[in-house]
């Protein structure tokens, strides 16, 4: 697809979490659409460095950046930083979070679940709060990644959708406050995929193959997507043609939220 969505854009494109299989994704697709990309990581350096020098070839500007987004200074300076050398910035997205075990919320202690939100809802806003006045300069756009769970519940996935949910709770306030500034805000939340957390939780086996069957049965569509697909839709939600959609949570999964 030769699209250039984000060709006249000034300044860059943050992606939290850039070497996850959907985070890596997007940075190639908001890459390939004409976007200068910085994206953060927290520990995967080789896998970084790969995806810099794999898009450098195509003549793509994208760059690395370590940060801890679980750290406040961290975050703040990882978003500060990449707006003032780069001219700016256009679009924010938050597609990071630790890997979460399937587990019944029975089993997951009050520290363990204090954990997960610092890791995930916490980052996600010690990201966002200091990218607001550079969304504002620019009227741009913040997509969270979240997941389709929020909306229908999968056992044993409480772990992921309570502090997802409270991801998503904030990006339809921050739609509401921010507009007002030509800010929007939409989350993309997948489904099972092939790669991405999904793929680890087969790995490990926490899905085994009686639990694939029946998520797939679970599915209208009888199959699991691919990080590419959530990727297009959070380029989607960040170009102009998604210029009047702000506040919405779009599942890419499928069918499974239906």
């Amino acid at each position: 697809m030769n699209v250039e969505d984000f060709s006249d854009r000034k300044g860059v494109a943050l992606v939290a979490g850039g070497t996850g299989g959907i985070g890596a994704a997007i940075v190639r697709t908001l890459a390939r659409r004409g976007s200068e990309v910085v994206f953060t990581y927290r520990s995967s350096e080789v896998a970084a460095h790969r995806l810099v020098s794999e898009l450098s070839a195509e003549g793509r500007q994208v760059h690395a950046l370590r940060a801890d987004l679980t750290d406040e200074a961290a975050a703040a300076s990882a978003v500060t930083g990449a707006a003032e050398a780069h001219g700016g910035l256009h679009t924010l997205v938050y597609a990071a979070g630790p890997h979460v075990p399937m587990v019944h919320l029975s089993q997951v202690p009050p520290a363990r679940y204090r954990e997960q939100l610092h890791a995930d809802a916490a980052a996600f806003y010690q990201l966002v709060h200091p990218a607001l006045p550079a969304l504002r300069a620019s009227g741009g756009s913040l997509v969270a990644v979240t997941t389709a769970a929020t909306s229908r519940f999968p056992v044993r996935d409480g772990l992921s959708t309570g502090t997802k949910g409270a991801v998503e709770a904030v990006a339809r306030a921050l739609a509401a406050e921010e507009g007002r500034y030509g800010v929007r805000v939409n989350c993309v939340g997948p489904g099972m995929l092939t790669d991405g957390i999904a793929a680890r939780l087969i790995d490990s086996g926490e899905l085994d193959e009686e639990a694939l069957a029946v998520t797939r049965r679970n599915i209208p569509l009888r199959r699991f997507g691919r990080a590419q697909d959530i990727a297009e839709a959070v380029a989607f939600l960040a170009s102009d043609r998604a210029g009047f959609i702000t506040g919405q949570s779009l599942a890419v999964d499928g069918g499974y939220s239906v």
